[in-house]
């Protein structure tokens, strides 16, 4: 059996998005056989595509049988909202979903996901085979600091084609890359381990620290921060009286990932809320601004910085983002 054969009869989820996506197909074909059950099958249908893409986004074939079987139910609002799912997984781009506004779905909608996939995979392997044969390295790194990645298919999608980056060894764009998706999801922990354990084999010490105490405040029990100052202090290099670095380097790292936060509010903003946010002084109106808002992003990193600075009251506003975010 081959390593990724093996590899999906281990992993559930897939295996469930298999099964589901069989049993879609399956009743597409009753369709043929019996026409007069068309519209019973196709509903049978439709519910296990969707099932099928709910356990396993990343496979193409979910999302090309769904979309197949709304034309067939000649449902082009449907079809719609398929694309611009796959365009939020892929990165939320403006652009991309502006250009859905005159398109004929029913006639063009499973052309245009096709040609999406071929041209932008999901698979990590394919995408990363593409990308060199074009050799747009830098066209990636620039469409990425645009995107909009809070949603957590996309982080994790993302999270895999930089992988690739790591692997190929370009370290420091990946370090660069990565910082986007967690400004955009900051609650995802296994991102900011990976990158913390990155920092740590560079002996980047004050850059690991950051990463592996953001590990700690978003999970209390993993104590990955405790764990790394012993294993610092077990080494000649370090004193026992190491704490971690000074509070102008927390407030800086802050600082920017609250800006690239800022990068990616609501895509249709309320102009007044936006004003109201930039004029206000104080801290916490600012805070209640920012969450009444719904970006969560930037004042969970902003409650952050001023809980480095001694200002414990944002510690309530630190979890209600928190909360949003999750």
């Amino acid at each position: 059996m081959s390593e990724s054969a093996a590899d999906d009869l281990q992993h559930p989820r897939r295996n469930l998005g298999n099964r589901f996506r069989s049993q879609a197909e399956k009743f597409v074909k009753l369709v043929r056989k019996d026409p007069t059950r068309k519209e019973q099958n196709l509903a049978w249908a439709e519910q296990n595509a969707q099932q099928a893409l709910l356990h396993d986004f990343t496979d193409e074939r979910n999302w090309l049988t769904l979309i197949h079987i709304k034309k067939l139910r000649d449902d082009a609002d449907g079809i719609h909202r398929c694309l611009e799912d796959l365009f939020t997984v892929l990165g939320r781009d403006p652009e991309r979903l502006d250009n859905l506004a005159e398109l004929n779905f029913l006639e063009l909608g499973h052309d245009l996901m096709s040609a999406t996939l071929l041209e932008d995979p999901l698979n990590p392997d394919k995408w990363w085979q593409k990308t060199q044969e074009k050799r747009n390295l830098q066209a990636f790194a620039e469409r990425c600091k645009r995107l909009d990645f809070r949603d957590q298919r996309a982080n994790i999608t993302h999270g895999r084609r930089m992988q690739k980056l790591r692997e190929d060894g370009q370290v420091e764009l990946f370090i660069d890359l990565v910082q986007h998706l967690l400004a955009h999801r900051p609650a995802n922990f296994e991102l900011w381990l990976q990158l913390g354990r990155l920092h740590e084999g560079r002996k980047e010490v004050d850059e690991a620290w950051l990463c592996y105490d953001h590990v700690q405040t978003l999970r209390p029990r993993s104590e990955e921060r405790d764990k790394y100052l012993k294993r610092l202090t077990e080494r000649m290099d370090f004193t026992t009286g190491w704490k971690g670095p000074d509070a102008n380097a927390k407030t800086s790292f802050l600082k920017r990932m609250e800006k690239l936060a800022r990068k990616i509010s609501a895509p249709t903003p309320d102009e007044k809320v936006e004003e109201y946010i930039e004029e206000v002084e104080s801290e916490e109106l600012k805070l209640q601004a920012l969450l009444s808002a719904g970006d969560a992003e930037e004042a969970f990193f902003m409650a952050r910085g001023l809980l480095t600075i001694g200002e414990s009251w944002a510690s309530e506003y630190m979890d209600k983002a928190r909360e949003m975010l999750n």
